[in-house]
């Protein structure tokens, strides 16, 4: 046992160092054969003496684990956003604020580019990888911890030892593993991804950790957290390259904000010859000591910006204009071009919006466009070039009747867009499971696009109600093509998770027409279940804060509808829950549960720390102040919501009076 506990021990660290000079300094040492030969031993020595594994092995990458969901974790410390900055000027004005805070102190900047992909903080105890979350909503993240263990440049173990360490930076798809697992997805019939980092997401959140270790994710690490330790961005950095992690090798220390705009064009110079996808640049204060001084505001640090790259922009020939159908029956075109290189993907489709969008701009079909596209946004024709074979082209002419069922289009009054209104569409009632099962909604997972169409065109749902009709049809489901019995198991098990969700996300999931998730929420929270809903007048629902009288009418006649109804009793029979459950630990305050609040100014702690510590109560934030606010939570510079707050005769509380509203 001990000369193979040797031998176990010898091809971990020789494996590791080889991984290392691979993942992370991209200097190979062995040939791709030596390290699968050396892996598939090791490997075989664990599955015989399974008790000599450890954190630390290569094998524990593989992946396999799969999870019924993904817990939510609260950071340490909440992980903010960035302020931006377009141009030079924006820079100046930056460094004048950081002047203005630290007038008579040397300070330098540290530069780097700005990783197109998801944040993650990953958390190290005693020297072993414990925890890896997502950003989230800055304050709550997910836990992915086993898919980020799948992450070569990520080390599984580390030499600090520190009871705990935690550790910022980027998860990202490298430009050619995106077009190897869109050229697979293709030869699958699969959707495919539209940019590198939306197939960085999609895999960080597959629950089976073993599709996310196929999809080769990598990372950057950008931000120690322990900065106590060191006195600067740039030492901190080094510490952590010398415990193995993946840094940056474009970012650079820059003595004032002339030499930090050089190196911004210096970054995007060579931003097309990377394998990665940037979209700016990220400048922070070096100094560590200037961070408190310089200061926050309530969602950003003063102390850094992120420079954004302008949307890069083609010319390219649209071949065709064709229109789609959504789940409200909304008809949205779209434009099929010649392959275009843009932003660093290959591009063939873009948006068109509706049909005024092409008409004012005078776009036609075998004419030349202008195309851009700026990081994860959907590529937009900007115009149409006007050359000498423009004025040989036809002028384009929208479409009469709906792409799916032929109905005629109509217009509703002061909107712009065409709707298909025939109830009966397929490509409407598709588009409207499909918005049902979505994440933000009934977040029923393994419910795809292709899976939808498949099961609707087999007859197996008509409606969102059908989708919990499913388990009567197991066996006649894994013998279709591409289900499967795991799948289908996985499948079925998370639509009976979903019949205990609240009832703002079923609300949200029925695609009325104007109704949001933060509408739902509200609507919800005032009204506790579907029956009440259900029974509300116009006047009821406009009377609402937020619920204007656009959404309250199309509320109210998505209520007259008997099919509607008959849904809705559909989905009861199902047993799924039709009340408020209310946000997890929300507690009762009757100052403060139900009313609505603004907080302006400067306070003692971040504002989503105020927001979170209301929401808790069950209060409503929001961000302007109008007669239906209940209090206005005001610190130091509180500016014009104070000012109209005093108008309106709103209740302005301070900091002291807040803590003691809430018993602190």
């Amino acid at each position: 046992m001990e000369k193979v506990k040797i031998e176990i021990e010898k091809l971990k660290i020789k494996l590791n160092e080889w991984g290392n000079a691979y993942y992370v300094l991209d200097k190979p040492l062995v040939e791709d054969s030596e390290y699968d030969r050396l892996l598939n031993k090791l490997k075989i020595l664990e599955d015989q003496f399974p008790e000599l594994i450890t954190e630390d092995s290569p094998t524990q990458r593989v992946g396999g684990k799969v999870l019924d969901k993904f817990e939510k974790y609260k950071h340490k410390t909440a992980m903010l956003s960035l302020s931006n900055a377009f141009n030079k000027e924006d820079l100046l004005n930056f460094n004048d604020q950081i002047h203005k805070e630290i007038e008579n102190l040397n300070y330098t900047f540290f530069v780097e580019p700005k990783i197109d992909g998801l944040s993650i903080s990953i958390i190290y105890k005693n020297g072993i990888l414990f925890k890896a979350v997502t950003r989230g909503d800055g304050v709550f993240g997910e836990d992915v911890t086993s898919n980020v263990k799948t992450i070569k440049s990520i080390p599984l173990i580390i030499p600090d030892k520190s009871d705990y360490f935690e550790i910022r930076g980027e998860v990202f798809l490298s430009k050619t593993e995106f077009e190897k697992i869109n050229y697979q997805r293709q030869e699958n019939d699969e959707n495919l991804f539209a940019n590198p980092r939306n197939a960085a997401a999609g895999t960080l959140r597959q629950l089976d950790s073993s599709i996310a270790a196929s999809r080769k994710l990598d990372a950057f690490l950008y931000y120690f957290m322990n900065r106590e330790l060191y006195d600067t961005h740039e030492k901190s950095l080094e510490y952590l390259k010398s415990l193995n992690f993946k840094i940056n090798n474009l970012s650079k220390i820059c003595k004032n904000i002339e030499d930090v705009y050089k190196h911004i064009q210096y970054i995007q110079s060579v931003r097309e010859n990377l394998d990665y996808e940037i979209d700016g640049a990220v400048i922070k204060v070096n100094e560590f000591d200037f961070y408190e001084k310089v200061g926050y505001t309530s969602k950003y640090p003063k102390w850094a910006i992120a420079f954004k790259f302008p949307a890069e922009i083609k010319i390219t020939k649209l071949l065709d204009i064709f229109p789609t159908v959504g789940r409200t029956g909304k008809i949205t075109y779209n434009a099929s071009l010649e392959p275009v290189q843009l932003a660093g993907t290959t591009v063939q489709a873009a948006t068109l919006h509706n049909a005024d969008f092409i008409i004012q701009r005078d776009i036609r079909v075998n004419g030349d466009v202008k195309v851009k596209k700026a990081g994860d946004i959907i590529p937009e024709i900007i115009e149409a070039v006007k050359n000498d074979r423009f004025k040989l082209l036809r002028k384009w002419k929208e479409s009469v009747y709906c792409p799916e069922c032929n109905s005629i289009l109509e217009r509703f009054e002061q909107e712009v867009d065409q709707y298909c209104i025939n109830s009966l569409c397929s490509r409407k009632i598709v588009r409207g499971i499909e918005h049902f099962v979505s994440r933000e909604a009934m977040n029923i997972e393994g419910l795809s696009i292709k899976i939808i169409e498949k099961l609707f065109e087999n007859n197996f749902i008509s409606n969102i109600a059908d989708i919990y009709s499913l388990k009567l049809h197991k066996n006649q489901l894994i013998n279709l093509e591409k289900m499967g019995e795991k799948s289908v198991s996985n499948l079925l098990n998370a639509i009976e998770i979903s019949k205990q969700n609240s009832l703002e996300k079923l609300f949200f999931g029925l695609g009325i027409r104007h109704v949001g998730k933060k509408t739902a929420k509200i609507i919800s929270l005032n009204f506790k279940n579907i029956d009440n809903i259900f029974k509300l007048s116009f006047e009821e629902l406009e009377n609402i804060y937020d619920i204007g009288p656009i959404v309250a009418k199309s509320i109210c006649d998505w209520i007259k509808i008997e099919e509607n109804k008959f849904l809705i009793n559909k989905l009861k029979s199902h047993n799924i829950n039709t009340t408020y459950l209310g946000q997890e630990g929300t507690k009762n305050n009757d100052k403060i549960t139900n009313k609505s609040f603004v907080i302006t100014g400067k306070l003692s702690k971040p504002r989503n720390y105020f927001k979170d510590l209301l929401e808790e109560y069950g209060a409503k934030i929001i961000d302007t102040v109008s007669k239906k606010t209940d209090f206005l939570l005001a610190g130091e510079e509180a500016g014009s919501k104070l000012d109209k707050a005093q108008k309106l005769g709103i209740k302005i509380i301070t900091e002291i009076e807040f803590n003691g509203m809430i018993g602190e």
